[in-house]
């Protein structure tokens, strides 16, 4: 039961790529967000350390062919002012003194161009692994109440009893409330496990949930379907 409530504790990664190619950015972004990722897109410099300021990222992604020695200053800036940040940089060189100096310099992992998209997404899921994102144990949606660590959920003052999945899904959808999650997004984060077109598994399930904190004594629905993508919890 612990373990299946871990695997949801995970917000949905954000991104934050910064390329100036905008068709290898666009590409990336579309392939990213496709493997569940949340991705920003940044062209230059200075819209990456504005992004940087005010958004919260998990990843960031910079093309260090574009202005390489102010990305490596970039980078040892972010590093001392966000150290749970993990920081993929992408580089043409082939030097390898050049990529031992951009790891030194503050980079989590350095990946030489050309690379494969599989490669990149599998480094980033590393980098994850080894700094995890924080997850807090008390989420509140409305008046949906969920308390991670005693594995407790209530609404409007009442207790509802989930299994162990439906508690991790309920969880997963509360931890990234008012975004519309994809069937795909729901079942590699929930069940770990890849999206299989053929089973109606994360909709029975979804189902199971809202049978018990969507029921009639309470005045609003929470969780809804988003008609071809998948489902949302919001409060509105």
């Amino acid at each position: 039961m612990n373990t299946e409530v871990q695997r949801s504790t995970h917000r949905i990664p954000t991104v934050l790529l910064a390329e100036d190619n905008l068709p290898l950015a666009k590409f990336l972004q579309q392939r990213l967000e496709a493997e569940s990722f949340r991705v920003q897109h940044v062209a230059d410099l200075q819209t990456t350390s504005e992004a940087l300021q005010s958004h919260d990222h998990h990843v960031l992604i910079a093309d260090l062919n574009l202005s390489h020695q102010h990305y490596v200053s970039l980078i040892q800036q972010v590093r001392s002012a966000q150290p749970r940040l993990s920081i993929m940089a992408l580089t043409g060189t082939a030097q390898a003194e050049e990529r031992a100096a951009i790891l030194d310099g503050g980079a989590d992992d350095c990946l030489p161009k050309p690379f494969a998209f599989a490669e990149l997404t599998a480094r980033i899921r590393s980098l994850l692994r080894r700094n995890p994102i924080p997850a807090s144990g008390r989420l509140q949606v409305s008046d949906l109440v969920l308390d991670g660590q005693e594995f407790r959920v209530e609404r409007a003052g009442k207790r509802i009893e989930l299994s162990g999945k439906e508690f991790s899904l309920l969880e997963y959808l509360m931890r990234n409330a008012r975004q519309a999650l994809t069937r795909a997004m729901i079942m590699e984060n929930v069940w770990n496990m890849p999206f299989d077109p053929s089973t109606n598994l994360v909709d029975v399930y979804v189902k199971y949930v809202r049978d018990k904190v969507d029921t009639p004594e309470f005045s609003t629905r929470l969780i809804r379907t988003v008609r071809g993508v998948g489902y949302v919890l919001s409060e509105a």
